[in-house]
């Protein structure tokens, strides 16, 4: 199975950048279909980005359409969260998942990372 651990989480303003990493371990990263999710204080774990295999397809949630891309680097076993004009509303703990599908659901991704907490203080 493959491990993942985030990192690059922060406490930032609003209108500031952040760059997520995501390191994979123990299998190559191009077996999965990588995902972001993200889960705030009250509220549901929700899926913010996906990116497919080969990285020739991604896909984003409306509220982060046009501020945050994913990329991947398979060679560099690492998936990647480029956060630009944060909000607020973004704070969250954010996770990377990792399954065999490009899919919305967080119950179909069977391998997590343990988070990065991401504030955004306005």
């Amino acid at each position: 199975q493959v491990q993942l651990e985030e990192s690059g989480g922060g406490l930032v303003q609003a209108g500031d950048s952040l760059r997520l990493s995501c390191a994979a371990s123990g299998r190559p990263l191009s077996m999965y279909v990588m995902a972001w999710f993200r889960q705030a204080p009250g509220k549901e774990r929700e899926w913010v980005s996906i990116i497919s295999k080969r990285g020739d397809r991604t896909y984003y949630t409306d509220s982060v359409k046009g501020r945050f891309t994913i990329s991947r680097d398979n060679a560099k076993n690492t998936v990647y969260l480029q956060m630009n004009n944060l909000k607020p509303a973004d704070t969250a703990v954010y996770f990377c998942v990792a399954g065999p599908k490009e899919i919305l659901s967080a119950s179909d991704y069977p391998y997590w990372g343990q988070g990065t907490q991401v504030t955004v203080s306005s």
